[in-house]
């Protein structure tokens, strides 16, 4: 059974009698200290009797800080849509031209990016038409920054295709991400100058990539990964393919 903080559960007991509340005009502070006690017995001996109230009130309460979150994230993916969704600094994959775009901010050492990819990929492939942007946010350490350091790297110095082949091979890989790995990797990958992606790593445009992308991941109160931007929802953590499936054909049912 859910244990449920004690705000949580006193918010929601002030839904569950507000209406009786109001009808009556109740003022708790005109009440002795005597009322005080006895309305506190009768609420208690109604709540024991009848926990059903207090789980239909939290439902509420969940529902309306849902719809408040659901209401903020679509104002501030508004007021940061052409960094989001147009950042020449970002690789985009799947359909140029597709009717959805998502985008998602991922970390190569975050297992459940590492979880999704696979199924993102499905997505894109059998749907035909996402648009998909990759915004690098490391965010689990240095290993973590070498290889999103990597990634922008080959993109900037090699292009899309080689990004997509360095950033498959990455999310996919085992052990540790060091110069060396990297470097075995863009070799593998058939890029033509290595070193020079290896130079581009410590680049200024590739750290104001990175904090860019930080930047607009703490305005989107983005903390962790991955995270999806689609239309005007974002999506925090991990989500199913089915369900992914279903949220892109509502978001283009509109």
């Amino acid at each position: 059974m859910r244990i449920l903080p004690l705000a949580a559960s006193a918010v929601a007991l002030g839904l569950a009698f507000a209406p009786l509340a109001h009808a009556q005009e109740f003022d708790p502070a005109a009440m002795t200290d005597d009322q005080r006690a006895a309305f506190r017995d009768e609420v208690r001996a109604y709540l024991l009797d009848n926990p059903e109230v207090l789980m239909e009130a939290i439902g509420v309460l969940e529902q309306r800080q849902a719809e408040a979150q659901t209401m903020g994230d679509a104002q501030m993916i508004q007021t940061n849509e052409d960094a989001i969704f147009n950042d020449p600094m970002s690789y985009v994959g799947g359909n140029p031209d597709g009717d959805i775009t998502i985008v998602e901010f991922m970390d190569y050492r975050c297992s459940y990016c590492r979880k999704a990819f696979p199924e993102v990929e499905e997505l894109i492939a059998s749907d035909g038409n996402i648009r998909f942007i990759v915004k690098e946010f490391p965010i689990l350490g240095e290993e973590s920054v070498l290889a999103s350091r990597f990634g922008i790297a080959v993109l900037d110095v090699a292009g899309s295709e080689a990004y997509k082949s360095v950033h498959d091979a990455m999310m996919q890989m085992r052990g540790s991400y060091t110069d060396a790995s990297l470097r075995a990797l863009a070799e593998e990958a058939g890029i033509d100058d290595v070193d020079a992606v290896m130079e581009a790593m410590n680049s200024d445009a590739v750290t104001a990539t990175i904090e860019a992308n930080h930047e607009l991941a703490q305005r989107l109160q983005i903390t962790g990964t991955p995270t999806f931007v689609m239309s005007d929802q974002m999506l925090r953590g991990y989500v199913p393919l089915d369900a992914m499936q279903q949220i892109v054909e509502a978001a283009r049912e509109g």
